[in-house]
């Protein structure tokens, strides 16, 4: 398989629709192992509409370069009351890939000893 499959969380505010069902907005992101870019994307927000928007907008973004673009797009275009949620997930979903890429890259540099 060519990609991975990684989750990041936060809390939601209170007084939206997703927090009725959920405690904590989820991003969730199919990435290409070998250039990091994000391939699908979902999250839990409580509207078809909204996670599929979340979607377009992190769709084609490369993790390798950070997470400020990502972050830009959700800024810039998210102006729903779970934006700050959504950076927030988003951020921690950043930490997990950083996480798994020293995990491999520890593993790769092991093996050369």
């Amino acid at each position: 398989m060519k990609t991975i499959f990684i989750a990041g969380h936060a809390r939601l505010p209170s007084g939206m629709a997703a927090k009725s069902i959920y405690d904590t907005l989820t991003i969730t992101a199919e990435i290409d192992k070998k250039y990091g870019v994000i391939v699908n994307a979902g999250c839990t927000l409580a509207t078809v509409h909204g996670r599929e928007f979340v979607q377009q907008l992190l769709r084609g973004h490369s993790l390798r370069d950070g997470i400020a673009g990502p972050e830009k797009e959700v800024r810039n275009h998210y102006l729903g009351k779970a934006g700050n949620a959504l950076v927030s997930a988003l951020h921690d979903l950043y930490r997990q890939y950083e996480l798994h890429r020293e995990a491999k890259l520890g593993s790769v540099t092991e093996g050369m000893h």
